[in-house]
């Protein structure tokens, strides 16, 4: 359901082609690297955080982490990734498939800047055997990212 949730999204912004569907799983960062052929810096991971407001989402580079004093730095509390049984309820989208499209509404999503060193990433699309091809300036548009944080290393 998840993966038809990211292509409708996709499809009413127009960008339903630049979804790909490899015949290996994508559920990491490593496999979705060798799925589609690039580097695992170019896969566009989706962190999914709980915050004391609530879920947020950050998308960085596949190779980054999140560095625990930029993350407090920046959202004033310690990183807490949200436990794997609750990301679906929470995001929509099951771990291995995180993605910022056709997720729940009200979750915000921010850009990480690990992100500005490449020019086209490959975030998931919704589920552990899919991608989407696109510019870093169409995943900022599409994911309606409400802005750039400095959170990784």
């Amino acid at each position: 359901m998840s993966f038809e949730k990211a292509v409708q999204y996709l499809r009413e912004k127009g960008m339903e082609d630049r979804v790909i569907v490899p015949e290996a799983s994508s559920a990491t960062v490593e496999l979705a690297a060798q799925a589609i052929g690039v580097t695992p810096g170019e896969i566009a991971k989706t962190l999914s955080l709980l915050t004391k407001e609530g879920p947020v989402l950050v998308i960085a580079e596949g190779t980054a982490r999140v560095d625990n004093r930029k993350y407090k730095d920046t959202f004033h509390q310690k990183a807490k990734m949200i436990p794997g049984d609750q990301v679906e309820e929470l995001v929509g989208h099951a771990p291995g498939g995180v993605c910022p499209f056709g997720i729940n509404a009200g979750l915000p999503v921010y850009m990480d800047e690990s992100l500005r060193k490449y020019e086209i990433v490959y975030p998931a699309a919704g589920d552990d055997h899919s991608a989407v091809k696109l510019t870093v300036k169409e995943l900022e548009e599409l994911s309606g990212a409400i802005g750039w944080v400095d959170v990784c290393k």
